[in-house]
């Protein structure tokens, strides 16, 4: 019989109300079918996070693999439970909140990280002047890149407040969370393109090293899809996250809205 983990649970916190992409403001979000402004995907990812890294420690910020697929928001404020069953050598993974199941997901610790060709992944400034977004912004096969960020110090306990992460061995050894290498990723598009509001739909990251808050980490993506799907324009990443030029963190393939349907006021 399966094992279950300990659950997780945490007072949801909507860490973009200001954020540029107004999905995240209520007035707008409601626009859009929903409740309010939501909270980001790449943050209900990170509360995802908490049980692997709970099950396996530093070794999972070194080698593991995470996948999540967000099916209904989650919301300021609200109680988000993230429950886990080992399922074979992984972890089966969900979030429930309000009593509706909100994200899947799985993750495993691979025997060793995959190789990867770090020339593959060519470095890419951003975009100078950022367009607004349109259909064809993000073109299939065309490269994206990233500002380059630290994620250490205040930066870091800022954001480990903010996802209500209590695991201290971020803190004490000086650890990124991963959860901000999906940050990062969300930054593929935020930082090429004036976008309205989007929508994180879901992401597998293959961690490959445990990323240090002094590292310099840039994201180096490839747009391996752009399509239309009932009413809403698609976008899909194939990237790698590198800290200092020279050591890839992360291998991510990233799926977001970035023209979501618009539905009729209510």
């Amino acid at each position: 019989m399966a094992a279950a983990l300990a659950p997780w649970r945490i007072s949801a916190f909507n860490t973009a109300k200001q954020s540029e992409n107004k999905m995240h403001d209520d007035t707008v979000a409601r626009r859009f079918g929903f409740s309010g402004g939501l909270v980001p995907g790449v943050e209900v990812m990170a509360y995802m996070m908490h049980l692997p890294v709970a099950r396996w420690g530093r070794d999972f910020l070194e080698r593991g693999l995470i996948v999540a697929r967000f099916v209904k928001p989650v919301y300021d404020g609200e109680i988000a439970s993230v429950t886990g069953q080992e399922q074979g050598d992984g972890v089966t993974l969900s979030v429930e909140s309000r009593g509706e199941l909100c994200a899947t997901g799985s993750a495993s610790l691979p025997a060793r990280p995959p190789a990867v060709d770090l020339a593959a992944y060519p470095e890419t400034a951003v975009v100078a002047d950022r367009p607004p977004v349109g259909a064809g912004s993000f073109p299939q096969g065309q490269w994206f890149g990233t500002a380059p960020v630290r994620w250490g110090g205040d930066k870091l306990r800022g954001y480990l407040d903010e996802i209500r992460e209590t695991e201290p061995l971020y803190l004490d050894n000086n650890l990124v969370h991963p959860g901000t290498l999906q940050r990062i990723m969300n930054r593929v598009l935020v930082d090429n393109v004036v976008l309205g509001p989007w929508i994180h739909v879901g992401s597998t990251m293959q961690l490959l090293a445990a990323a240090s808050g002094d590292d310099v980490l840039t994201a180096r993506a490839k747009v391996t899809a752009n399509y239309d799907k009932k009413g809403h324009r698609f976008a899909e990443f194939d990237a790698l996250i590198v800290a200092n030029g020279t050591t890839p963190v992360a291998h991510c393939h990233h799926v977001a809205i970035f023209a979501p349907r618009q539905q009729a006021a209510a």
